[in-house]
């Protein structure tokens, strides 16, 4: 396709509409998929030898991911849409997961609106600041910043981020209406409980809390990785739009074929910014066949890849480009 036939703008996400279709019974396949292999990989976690359960936890905490994304997807409307089981599904996978529906929604909403616009927040994203900003910030803002994004607080995510950010955080700030945040751990650690109570406490670790552990993990790199990855662009809320946004400022991450099934496509994440009624079943096949996503950012599991996104930090309005923290 020619420079003068590039689509863009309102007609770019036109041309994206025949993917946003949702085949139900597409979706209850690979939800049903999910489930079927969850159940074998979580029995393989709680019962047998510490080797076969730890094999069992990680195989459960990557299908734990496929199983987010899907319900991801509903909360954006493009699958389970107007599925009263469906939906129902979601909300106990939201509680299971440590992301009730309402926080997780109110959150990405919000993200969606303001993907890597500056003055940036921390509702729905990793906070960025500019490097003039950071120069006049007082010290302890500098450090609640770093500690945000330190890459020890996204392998600890399933503290920092789901334990504490998305439930705890959003139930003191509102119990009526995140009452699910506060039942959601409650949920979890009776389960962990139950698992003790069944096989032991090395089951209830391998079984529930290192699988939330693990999938917490990737999951919070993955959404770390998705908007900071050299190349990525911020732009001032008076020049920011939607579909700049979309495709210069949200990556294609690279991976495996297998991988791109535990991860339920997320990784085709600038077509997701760009409509994200697309299923995440239909992703791949939009980028395929529109030649204008077909050229993103990129980034990889490769660990060349994993330190380039983890060192940055500001936003370097003279460069255009993330930047690390001063030597300073």
């Amino acid at each position: 396709m020619s420079s003068q036939s590039m689509r863009s703008g309102a007609e770019l996400v036109r041309a994206t509409f025949p993917y946003a279709v949702e085949d139900r019974r597409l979706t209850w396949y690979h939800t049903g998929i999910t489930l079927v292999l969850m159940a074998f990989s979580e029995t393989l976690a709680l019962v047998g030898p510490w080797w076969s359960r730890s094999v069992g936890m990680v195989l459960t905490g990557l299908l734990l991911v496929r199983l987010f994304i899907i319900y991801h997807d509903a909360l954006h409307g493009a699958v389970f849409k107007g599925s009263v089981w469906g939906q129902r599904l979601m909300s106990v996978v939201g509680i299971l997961t440590l992301s009730p529906r309402s926080v997780w929604r109110e959150t990405h909403d919000y993200h969606h609106r303001n993907n890597c616009k500056l003055p940036s927040t921390a509702i729905g994203s990793f906070p960025v600041v500019t490097t003039r900003h950071w120069r006049r910030m007082p010290e302890n803002e500098k450090r609640r910043y770093a500690f945000v994004r330190h890459p020890f607080t996204i392998l600890f995510g399933y503290f920092f981020l789901f334990l504490f950010g998305m439930c705890a955080a959003s139930f003191v700030r509102d119990p009526k209406q995140h009452w699910a945040s506060g039942v959601a751990p409650i949920v979890h650690f009776a389960l962990a409980g139950l698992a003790a109570f069944l096989f032991g406490w090395g089951s209830a670790i391998t079984g529930v809390i290192g699988v939330l552990f693990i999938a917490c993990a990737l999951g919070g790199y993955l959404f770390y990785a998705q908007h900071n990855y050299p190349g990525v662009t911020f732009q001032k809320r008076t020049e920011w739009s939607y579909h700049d946004a979309a495709l210069k400022s949200s990556s294609y991450f690279k991976m495996s074929p297998v991988m791109h099934f535990f991860t339920g496509n997320i990784g085709y994440h600038h077509v997701h910014h760009l409509n994200h009624k697309i299923p995440f079943y239909r992703l791949k096949e939009a980028m395929e066949n529109i030649p204008e996503l077909q050229a993103p950012g990129e980034t990889s599991w490769h660990p060349r890849d994993v330190w380039g996104a983890l060192r940055l930090k500001l936003w370097d309005p003279t460069k255009n480009e993330m930047v690390p923290f001063p030597k300073a």
